[in-house]
């Protein structure tokens, strides 16, 4: 789910695309594979269900810790970081599945890894040390040159060719598009770019930027707050934007990022979108992104050294009470048994859907959790032919958000069968809805509207198919639409119980990002030793 800040108006007007380029059925040759393997994976919501009927068996064991972390996504591992590092060892991390990272996970086949969600990290802005320093443990960041430039692992950074579109039946460069269009878009497009740089570096008069990140940080004033309160698609007709390309793309930006498209979020969450990164670390690296094959799944393998003797997996917690201490109920779904644990302080970095299951209380009735599917297909070598695969390859004007080449960054010169994960948000205005039909959709309806999508550029695509795999993500990610960020019950829902129970998720941002996930841990972890 990419981030829009390596968009900008110098990338549209130096970018010159040269020579077309055949038709991609011309690519393709060989026989059809006879068998298709097909096959479903996704969260444990099995599992996590059991929150409606809470039948559990009465608690068998006894834990004690200090502090307890509820959720072993980005927020969760982040606060287990913080506290190491700050000498509190006394912790204990739970996680409803049987691997820590969330949306940062991944899979693995017989040719590659490859994402189960977030996929990449933008070059962080140079206001944030905390995720710069997070680089630098990481060995991604491997020190600074004199003049400030950051000395950065290029093996950990996307190779080129990056990105690429496949608009009016051929592939440019580039996702914004370029070659063909008219006289009109063309000048949208930049005056639209120019207006993201301004508001890009626009600051009110505190000192704070309008659009920052952690979006915690950024002005309240007035001014920007209302642009929270509307819909993006109503922004930008206010500000004369009508050109069917530059709509696209800001369409598919949000989808991408959000979930949702620019019908749904709030003006401010589309505007932060291409003005919240700021581009001011780098000069040498600013339009790339630090991506690996399992997707950022890398990420969260390192903060697992910070959970070694301390994470408990397979376990749902259906119940917490507040006497001297915060007593909680957790299901061992390995072990079959429920287990309390007695901590000074409990970290619930999970999401308020769950939050409400477990509290039995609304805390997420305006909050709107996108669907996702992810489609990881291995091909036959042959696929692609002459044109080389991009790291990012988008097909205009499709419900899809194109797909990764997951071997993008693989050093073999050999490479047997290729890897590739579609992405697919349902970008709707009833999620609920969409989430249903997901989980009730069969492979061979989730292979018809993956193939559907892929076929308007790649015709013969299924002639090259060994195996798909469907990865259905029922509650993804926050969508930004109006109010979600700002608002009253998002502001509320941030709240501590009693100075004991604390809450951090990127929900609570209101924009499902690494970084807000990443800032969510260690601010609240760092309000709970205080």
């Amino acid at each position: 789910m990419k981030n829009g800040g390596k968009y900008s108006r110098k990338d549209f007007l130096t970018t010159i695309f040269l020579g077309s380029l055949m038709l991609p059925f011309l690519q393709y040759c060989g026989k059809k594979v006879k068998v298709l393997l097909l096959k479903i994976t996704g969260t444990n919501h099995v599992l996590g269900h059991k929150l409606w009927a809470k039948n559990f068996p009465q608690f068998s064991e006894v834990i004690h810790t200090k502090y307890l972390i509820v959720g072993g996504g980005i927020s969760g591992l982040s606060a287990c970081r913080f506290f190491n590092q700050n000498n509190e060892q006394d912790y204990l991390l739970l996680e409803m599945e049987n691997h820590l990272g969330g949306n940062s996970s991944n899979g693995q086949n017989s040719f590659s890894k490859f994402p189960l969600g977030a996929h990449y990290l933008p070059l962080p802005n140079k206001e944030n040390v905390e995720i710069i320093d997070f680089l630098k443990e990481c060995k991604i960041c491997l020190g600074t040159e004199q003049n400030g430039e950051p000395i950065l692992d290029e093996y950990q950074m996307t190779f080129p060719q990056q990105e690429r579109l496949f608009y009016k039946n051929s592939w440019q460069n580039d996702i914004v598009p370029q070659r063909g269009i008219s006289k009109t878009t063309q000048q949208e497009l930049t005056r639209f770019f120019k207006l993201m740089d301004e508001l890009r570096v626009k600051k009110d008069t505190e000192g704070r930027y309008w659009f920052a990140i952690p979006v915690h940080d950024s002005s309240k004033d007035d001014e920007v707050v209302k642009l929270e309160k509307i819909i993006f698609k109503d922004w930008l007709k206010e500000n004369n934007f009508y050109s069917e390309e530059l709509l696209w793309l800001l369409d598919y930006s949000c989808r991408d990022d959000f979930g949702l498209g620019i019908d749904y979020v709030s003006a401010w969450a589309g505007i932060h979108y291409f003005a919240g990164r700021k581009n001011n670390w780098s000069t040498k690296y600013k339009d790339q992104v630090f991506t690996w094959p399992e997707g950022n799944a890398r990420l969260a393998n390192h903060f697992s050294k910070y959970t070694e003797g301390k994470h408990m997996p397979e376990n749902l917690v259906f119940d917490v009470k507040i006497n001297d201490r915060v007593e909680v109920l957790s299901f061992d779904n390995a072990q079959k048994k429920t287990k309390k644990i007695i901590a000074d302080k409990v970290l619930f970095a999970t999401p308020q859907f769950v939050n409400e299951r477990i509290f039995n209380q609304k805390r997420a009735s305006s909050f709107h959790y996108v669907p996702w599917l992810l489609t990881t297909i291995t091909l036959k070598n042959e696929f692609g032919g002459d044109e080389e695969l991009a790291w990012d390859n988008v097909i205009y004007g499709t419900s899809g958000l194109g797909y990764i080449f997951d071997q993008h960054q693989n050093l073999n010169q050999i490479i047997s069968e290729k890897v590739i994960t579609h992405y697919k948000s349902f970008s709707t205005a009833d999620c609920k809805k969409a989430r249903k039909k997901l989980y009730a959709m069969k492979e061979s309806e989730l292979k018809t509207l993956v193939l559907d999508d892929l076929k308007k550029a790649h015709p013969l695509i299924e002639d090259f198919i060994l195996e798909m795999q469907f990865h259905k993500i029922g509650h993804a990610m926050i969508a930004p639409v109006p109010n979600q960020i700002f608002g009253e019950e998002t502001q509320k829902a941030k709240g501590s119980i009693e100075g004991k129970i604390f809450f951090s998720h990127s929900d609570l941002s209101g924009i499902s990002i690494f970084e807000e996930a990443f800032y969510q841990g260690i601010r609240t972890a760092g309000q709970m030793i205080q």
